[in-house]
């Protein structure tokens, strides 16, 4: 029969009359045959199942052979034995390699013929240890597969015990090597399909045998992170992450980045080859663990390997967006590598180019899968632009092309941000390291305290936050010069950009301390800030700046002769404080309370009064010639007992309250040509954009011949209304009071927000109103001790609220005489209804290196909760009609977070220093891991606390708000 069969395929009868003769062959089967026959009839099937020249051949083949079989298997069991198989899976078959599919797929098809025999056992024996061998021999792709179909029926052929974990082990090396060189579609497919046959296969070993998962992983592992040049690992392993359950996440990634042996080289390489999975189709998962290894990273601090890698791949994963099969995870990743590399625009700017096209591809195709992925990639975008403000040319072409799409809200974009940071990570995968020292969930930057220089720390906090001013000193152009005002600007740029913590302003501090400040002692904050904007300013004649607030007189005062400017705080942080007295001596102050409402403000302040008729003859003199009363006419409220309880509106009032001139301190009056009773009288003649007031707190004491602070609290409107008189006389007054500063002009636009020139005439007093932005606050019971912290919001002047309740008679000069208005006064109801609709806005508390949240009941109850912490110096900005700069214009996405554009010096050296910070706290973080070992043994007794007090402002303080257990405290 098998020389029938033989002579019949070879012959060239027409195909139909040997199919005929074929189904006759096979029908005999089923009659008796000697062994002889048999064999030869086997011999003959398998040599056209292997070797037939064509697709009949290779039919009949395995038609014949498993007819035959089936009817005669113990001789088919005797022919198909474990010699003979081991002959084919090693040696071939005569001209055969052994490594053709053909040969696999004979001996799938002979063990379903043989699997109810018990030889088959044999098979398996034999099979365990050849295909591990095949594995080793690393097959290609088509041959994996089919060996993967093998032993998915016949899981009896997969090695067992030990052999079994090396055996996953080499399929995972082999598929690390599998490669497709062609780029038609067909075979693509064809390859994915073999691929995903072999990482099936893997799955379920790792089901039925779990121990043989962990070091597969690894195995994995090994072949990314390798840094062979030689060697580059298949992308196709990615098709074995959507096997690995999505638990094992967690312990997965802290034993990789934990792991000491795992060198930064190869952890980067793993990586970057991770990220490439994102090219493979139809893998699921890969984006889940390769965010969930960059937030690993970033939890111990490698930040030198996320910034390599963002770099060198964020263009790689932007381009796989133009993939549907992929884009989904390539968005994630994209996502997350971009709202996590905050320090630098560099990663972000490396897309920005090919962002346009991307866009306008996606609009035209009008797919509703394309409109929501735009929808996702503009809010993206939006938040980096935002965070990386200061690039239109860069920015308004995409602007452009996502106008259509919805803007996320401002509130939206400040939280992705903050939860998408390095900083921000988690540290669960990285218990034994103390977390990464980051911006505080305020997003705000602390000062650090170089010692002693918490007066400077809180004063820049509070002009930092003074919206239009910082706006006004990034946006000016300082190339070539080095004034105080460009080293403002750097200050202001580093404190809006840098992703540090605190920031240490040294240079700073060096150009703006004033020259009889001694470095490390303590000062006062009003003084340094007054030179600071005198510094600050152009050569032209400018209006004033602040206003320095005596407190009413009052019998707890009677001991007090006046409240000295020169015995301000002269606070910083810690030891005893020599109050020192700038300029040429003073002449002598006649030590009388009636003085205090002016003779505290110093020349500057003085430029904001005019007083053509400052003093008056007085014909009555039923005046009594006793200087220690003072006439005012107000009323001054009282608490239940007895105290005193002030206003920031009674200290203005008093400051502006006419002031009887008698006994020894009567007026020369030039017309009479002698001395007479008079009144003093002043008026405001120009408001600036920012009012700053300071409240004199520190009194001296005749008696003991000490200076004390007065601790009285005082009440803080939100809103405050400035009576204006403008006189033509105002300019030449003015010019009598003009300062010699030698800078140039290019600040000049800045002097005027803050001391805005030109004159008004005016009959009658114009109520302008301010809005409160900033509280300096000063902790401590002398001016030779304390420390200074500051509450600050952003606030631009254009409240609409107050508009909305405006009223005209709040601290108007009532008549020609100067009555001043009491209590009473209209502005309660204002201050009232702006509390109500301010107080959900956001306030801030900078305490040196510390920022916080907080709210504006805080700074009204912060003299009642810690009676030593009191306000100090009080910023209010003009409320204006128009908003701050007229240069800002986010519309068109000019200032896209409010701020004017960087100069690319600031941001180079933004950039720079980020990179170096968050290279120093992968250097910390390394040498915290070395210590934690022999840490862990250590101990420290009882109560042992080697740390700064919690109100304090040393190098390392900037704790909480100060005034609690400050019995021994001075300034840190």
């Amino acid at each position: 029969m098998d020389k029938i069969l033989e002579g019949l395929v070879s012959s060239s009868h027409p195909l139909p009359l040997k199919r005929v003769i074929v189904r006759k062959v096979v029908e005999s089967a089923e009659h008796w045959l000697d062994e002889a026959q048999c064999e030869a009839m086997f011999a003959l099937t398998t040599r056209l199942i292997l070797e037939g020249q064509d697709p009949f051949q290779r039919q009949v083949g395995h038609q014949v052979l498993e007819a035959y079989a089936r009817y005669h298997r113990p001789e088919f069991e005797s022919f198909f034995n474990k010699t003979f198989v081991l002959g084919l899976l090693q040696q071939g078959y005569h001209s055969l390699d052994r490594k053709d599919v053909a040969i696999l797929d004979y001996i799938h098809n002979g063990l379903k013929l043989i699997m109810s025999c018990p030889s088959v056992l044999d098979l398996f024996s034999l099979l365990q240890v050849e295909v591990l061998r095949m594995v080793c021999e690393r097959p290609e792709p088509h041959l994996c597969a089919r060996l993967s179909d093998l032993l998915t029926d016949f899981v009896q052929c997969i090695p067992k015990g030990k052999l079994s974990i090396t055996f996953c082990q080499q399929l995972v090396r082999t598929i690390g090597h599998f490669q497709c060189v062609s780029t038609q579609e067909k075979e693509l497919r064809e390859y994915v399909s073999q691929v995903t046959k072999v990482s099936n296969l893997l799955q379920n070993i790792w089901k039925a045998e779990p121990s043989t998962l962990l070091p597969s992983l690894q195995e994995v592992f090994a072949s990314i992170s390798s840094t062979d040049a030689s060697f580059e690992p298949s992308v196709a392993l990615a098709s074995l992450v959507q096997h690995i359950p999505l638990q094992m996440i967690t312990v997965l990634i802290r034993s990789l980045t934990t792991d000491p042996n795992v060198k930064d080289a190869s952890m980067t390489q793993a990586l970057c080859r991770m990220i490439d999975w994102l090219s493979w189709p139809l893998a699921q998962h890969v984006d889940t663990w390769v965010i969930a290894l960059l937030k690993g990273l970033a939890a111990v601090q490698k930040f030198t390997i996320l910034i390599d890698v963002t770099l060198l791949k964020i263009e790689l994963v932007f381009n796989r967006l133009w993939f549907p099969l992929v884009r989904p995870g390539a968005l994630t990743v994209l996502s997350h590598m971009l709202l996590s590399f905050q320090h630098s625009p560099e990663a972000f700017h490396l897309i920005v180019p090919h962002v346009v096209n991307l866009v306008h591809s996606f609009k035209s195709d009008g797919l509703p899968s394309s409109t929501t992925f735009l929808v996702q990639l503009t809010e993206l975008i939006h938040c980096m632009m935002y965070h990386y403000s200061g690039f239109p040319d860069l920015y308004e072409p995409i602007l452009e092309a996502i106008k259509d799409f919805p803007k996320p809200s401002e509130e939206k974009i400040k939280l992705i941000l903050s939860q998408s940071a390095w900083t921000s990570q988690s540290n669960s995968l990285a218990s034994c390291l103390s977390r990464l020292s980051g911006k505080s969930e305020t997003g705000k930057t602390g000062l650090i305290n170089l010692g002693n220089t918490c007066y400077m720390n809180s004063v820049i906090q509070a002009l930092f936050m003074a919206t239009d001013f910082r706006r006004q000193v990034l946006s000016l152009n300082l190339n070539g010069c080095n004034s105080l005002m460009k080293k403002l600007q750097h200050l202001f740029a580093f404190l809006a950009h840098t992703q540090r913590e605190a920031y240490a302003p040294r240079i700073f501090f060096e150009a703006s301390r004033p020259p009889w400040f001694t470095p490390r002692s303590q000062q006062d904050c009003s003084e340094y800030l007054r030179f600071l904007l005198d510094r600050s300013t152009s050569q032209k004649v400018e209006a004033f700046t602040d206003l320095s607030l005596a407190f009413c007189p009052s019998s707890s005062m009677e001991n007090l002769s006046f409240q000295d400017p020169t015995s301000s705080p002269s606070t910083q942080d810690g030891g005893l404080m020599q109050a020192a007295v700038p300029g040429p001596s003073k002449e002598p102050q006649v030590c009388n309370p009636s003085t205090a409402a002016f003779a505290c403000y110093s020349a500057v302040n003085e430029r904001m009064v005019d007083t053509p008729d400052e003093f008056r003859c007085i014909e009555d003199t039923s005046v009594p010639n006793d200087s220690s009363k003072m006439l005012v006419n107000k009323d001054v409220p009282q608490k239940p007992g007895g105290e005193t309880t002030s206003s920031v509106t009674d200290l203005l009032n008093y400051f502006l309250a006419p002031e009887i001139l008698t006994g020894d301190n009567q007026y020369y009056c030039e017309n009479c040509a002698s001395l007479q009773n008079a009144e003093k009288t002043m008026q405001i003649t120009e408001e600036p954009e920012y009012l700053i007031l300071t409240l004199l707190r520190f009194s001296y004491d005749q008696k003991y011949h000490v200076r004390r602070k007065i601790l009285d609290n005082v009440s803080l409107p939100l809103v405050l209304e400035l009576p204006v008189k403008r006189t033509t006389s105002f300019s030449s007054l003015s010019e009598s009071w003009s300062l010699d500063v030698d800078f140039t002009d290019i600040s000049e636009n800045l002097a005027k927000k803050l001391k805005p020139s030109g004159t008004e005439e005016s009959c009658s007093p114009k109520l302008v109103p301010y809005l409160l932005s900033s509280v300096v606050v000063h902790s401590g019971v002398s001016s030779e001790s304390g420390h200074y912290y500051s509450y600050a919001r952003n606030i631009t002047g254009t409240e609409s609220s107050y508009q909305m309740c405006h009223q005209p008679e709040t601290l108007a000069l009532a008549s020609s005489q100067s009555h001043l208005l009491g209590r009473d006064s209209p502005s309660a109801v204002i201050e009232q209804d702006l509390e109500n609709k301010e107080m959900s806005k956001e306030w801030f508390l900078f305490n040196d290196s510390r920022v916080t949240f907080t709210s504006f009941q805080s700074v009204q109850k912060i003299t009642s909760r810690f009676p030593k912490d009191t306000a100090y110096v009080l910023l209010y900005k003009k409320q204006n009609s128009t908003n701050g700069l007229s240069g800002n214009n986010s519309t068109t996405g000019l200032w896209v977070n409010g701020d004017p554009p960087l100069q690319k010096e600031l941001m180079d050296a933004i950039t720079k220093d980020n990179k170096l910070y968050l290279q120093e706290q992968e250097l910390n973080a390394r040498a915290r891991a070395l210590q934690a070992a022999s840490a862990s043994c250590s101990f420290r007794p009882n109560g042992f606390d080697d740390n700064d007090p919690p109100g304090s402002c040393g190098p390392t303080g900037g704790g909480g708000g100060g005034g609690f257990n400050t019995v021994g405290r001075l300034v840190f």
